[in-house]
């Protein structure tokens, strides 16, 4: 396989020599090129790099100058884009200032030689080398690396030994199924790609690595540190949960996750639309919950803009059609399928005009068939406290998404269905999806304990603490 390794400078003219000459003569051998990435240093630091290569005649060392600075995340980026360009298999990364022991490269890059793994992080936590704290690490290092470790593995179900050693290894075919082009220049990019890593399922090795604490100058600030990656964390979990989204992190943001907790919408719709059933999933997305159907003994027919979502192999049927402009497109295929089932789940807040379509579904739905309709609730507690101090603000998601362009009361939504043939027999007020907004678990004890206490509220005042409407309507006779 071809190996690069990657060594990130920045005013490193004290250590990057002794570095280059630690290397041992293995890893030369074994690897296909090293490449100093010196991220405009104002001191020396790239020319001694090259006067090094042209003395000691290395023709596998490689020398390259950032114009500016791209901060350490930025000159990780692009070396990785220099490695993948060329064509290699695995880059290693290493840091000019010494702190990551060269004599234990092929430690680091056997594992992804061998097929055992995707990425190698090299641990200090490790006791193989004696531990940090023989190795001179700071004492309040080692507790804030320990603390911060004990709450990212926790955030993220993992169960590394070290989140922050900055002596790692990659396959360059997983790095290139990575979007490292909005993740920060900083020096938390290290644990937005563990992030990444983790969420896309590819397989983490740690080995252990020695402790060297020099005379090296630390251009980490501990405590920004700190808060950049409990930030990072924080802002992966809301984007995963649907609460936010964040650039960083936007290719794993689902607008409409599926809800699991006790009084949401997809509760409730899982217990009314039983098993055994055709049915109809308007604006079904990526059809998450058209698989959650399925499983449960129903054939699925999709509609909506997408060409072809991700969840396609679990629908019957699938139809591409603009919602804006009705069913009309779409209609034709649809009229042999007599679903006795129609759903349309936050589907009418972003239709202009939602007759057609209303229309259109109550034509398609077999005898005796009923359509369960969901609305976002514009006159919940949180929009009626927001008006009342003066303030209407979009968000990426919830009532006041900002891709609504309509907005529903308990009445008006009524009105609305019954003005085009529903008669509604059955209605439900959902809760506010506290487990999202929070990030935590369904499960979790105090979110069961806060969703009993939204539900009772809902129940009593559906219009007051209602998160969204539920309609179980069927055409009116």
């Amino acid at each position: 396989m071809k190996i690069g390794i990657l060594i990130v400078a920045y005013n490193a003219v004290t250590t990057l020599v002794s570095l280059l000459k630690r290397i041992p003569p293995e890893a030369w051998e074994r690897v296909s090129e090293v490449v100093v990435f010196d991220d405009a240093s104002s001191d020396h630091t790239y020319e001694l790099a090259v006067g090094y290569k042209a003395t000691a005649q290395l023709d596998k060392l490689t020398i390259i100058r950032n114009r500016k600075n791209l901060g350490y995340g930025g000159n990780q980026r692009e070396g990785y884009r220099y490695f993948i360009e060329r064509g290699f298999d695995i880059v290693v990364l290493l840091h000019g200032d010494g702190q990551y022991a060269p004599e234990v490269l092929p430690q680091i890059y056997g594992p992804l030689a061998a097929g055992e793994a995707d990425a190698v992080f090299g641990s200090r936590m490790m006791k193989d080398y004696g531990g940090p704290l023989k190795g001179g690490m700071p004492l309040y290092k080692y507790i804030g690396n320990r603390v911060l470790t004990w709450m990212e593995n926790r955030a993220l179900g993992m169960h590394l030994t070290e989140f922050h050693s900055g002596y790692r290894a990659y396959r360059l075919d997983c790095l290139r199924q990575i979007d490292l082009s909005r993740m920060t220049e900083d020096f938390h990019f290290d644990t937005e790609i563990i992030i990444k890593l983790q969420h896309q399922g590819f397989r983490i090795k740690e080995v252990p690595i020695p402790t060297y604490y020099g005379g090296e100058i630390c251009y980490v600030n501990g405590m920004r540190y700190a808060w950049d990656v409990t930030q990072a964390v924080w802002r992966y979990r809301r984007t995963v949960y649907g609460n936010r989204r964040f650039p960083e992190f936007q290719e794993y943001w689902r607008h409409y996750p599926l809800k699991r907790s006790r009084h949401s919408s997809h509760d409730y719709l899982m217990r009314l639309v039983g098993e055994g059933h055709t049915i109809l999933d308007i604006g079904c997305g990526e059809g998450y919950l058209s698989r959650e159907l399925a499983a449960a003994g129903n054939q699925v027919i999709g509609v909506d803009l997408l060409d072809k979502p991700q969840c396609l192999d679990s629908m019957k049927a699938y139809h591409c059609c603009d919602l804006s402009h009705g069913l009309d497109a779409g209609q034709e295929p649809l009229r042999s399928t007599h679903p006795d089932r129609v759903l349309l789940l936050d589907v009418l807040e972003h239709l202009t005009k939602p007759e057609p379509v209303l229309e259109a579904c109550r034509t398609l739905l077999a005898p005796q068939g009923i359509a369960i309709i969901t609305v976002p609730n514009i006159a919940n507690i949180w929009v009626r406290l927001s008006l009342l101090l003066g303030r209407f603000e979009y968000t990426d998601r919830g009532i006041l998404d900002r891709t609504h362009v309509r907005f529903y009361t308990r009445k008006a939504a009524r009105r609305l269905l019954a003005e085009n043939g529903f008669e509604v027999i059955r209605e439900r007020a959902t809760v506010v999806p506290v487990e999202i907004a929070l990030t935590a678990p369904p499960s979790n004890p105090v979110m069961i304990a806060l969703n009993r206490t939204l539900g009772a509220a809902a129940q009593v005042f559906p219009t007051l603490f209602g998160y969204q409407l539920l309609f179980v309507a069927r055409a009116a006779r």
